[in-house]
């Protein structure tokens, strides 16, 4: 007897932002990689929410974060980006939340 099973494990990639006065949180799933297209996506969909707000998106220093077309795309969509310096996570409120979420949700008692 055969029980069909997965290949492997199944992978969703989450993107994500907080609103620091609302607490509102935005994100953005898909199941292939995170990229600087993905962050395009988001900063659109920020936009979206946000059409006539000034908008400053507080980031890390991923590579997909500084490269050409995630910065071009944040000027065309004046959003204003305020990198964090390096091993500094705890400043970024959205770790907070992937950290709070991996210790309750992705633990497996």
């Amino acid at each position: 007897m055969f029980v069909r099973a997965n290949s492997g494990r199944s992978r969703l990639n989450v993107l994500g932002a907080i609103d620091a006065v609302t607490k509102q949180m935005v994100h953005l799933t898909n199941t292939t990689t995170i990229n600087a297209w993905s962050l395009v996506e988001l900063f659109r969909k920020l936009r979206e929410l946000h059409p006539h707000e000034q908008i400053t998106l507080v980031l890390d220093n991923a590579k997909y974060q500084r490269c050409y077309v995630s910065q071009t795309a944040a000027r065309m969509l004046n959003i204003e980006l305020l990198f964090l310096p390096p091993y500094s996570p705890n400043l970024n409120l959205i770790e907070r939340v992937w950290k709070f979420l991996r210790s309750k949700c992705l633990n497996a008692k």
